[in-house]
């Protein structure tokens, strides 16, 4: 079966860094879309970035020109790069592939942002 794994959350303070990874394993012939969800406690889930097969990228109003979403086919992986984060990006992240016509989502990684 496909798998998404998930890594690269923790605690980080104002206006600090870091870097999100995804990575498919399984069953893979190709990816179409990658994208990046976020929800935050009592909120709904909301679409942070998205990435089409041929690189095309789409951002949240709140994260234009602090995150980066690219991906890596050789490796079956995507990445959001955040900067400049603020505690309102606190939540636990997710990312969703379309593979073979199917939906799968990884697992979520907590990020907090706190001084």
């Amino acid at each position: 079966q496909v798998q998404l794994v998930e890594s690269g959350g923790g605690l980080v303070q104002p206006g600090g860094s870091l870097r999100l990874s995804c990575a498919a394993s399984g069953s893979i012939f190709s990816i179409n879309g990658m994208r990046w969800y976020r929800q935050a406690p009592g909120k709904q889930r909301e679409l942070v970035a998205s990435i089409t097969s041929g690189g095309s990228t789409n951002y949240a109003d709140s994260v234009k020109g602090r995150f980066t979403i690219s991906r890596d086919n050789a490796k079956n992986t995507v990445y959001l790069q955040m900067n400049s984060l603020k505690p309102e990006d606190t939540a636990v992240y997710y990312c969703r592939m379309v593979v073979a016509d199917r939906i799968h989502w990884g697992q979520g990684t907590q990020v907090t942002v706190s001084s």
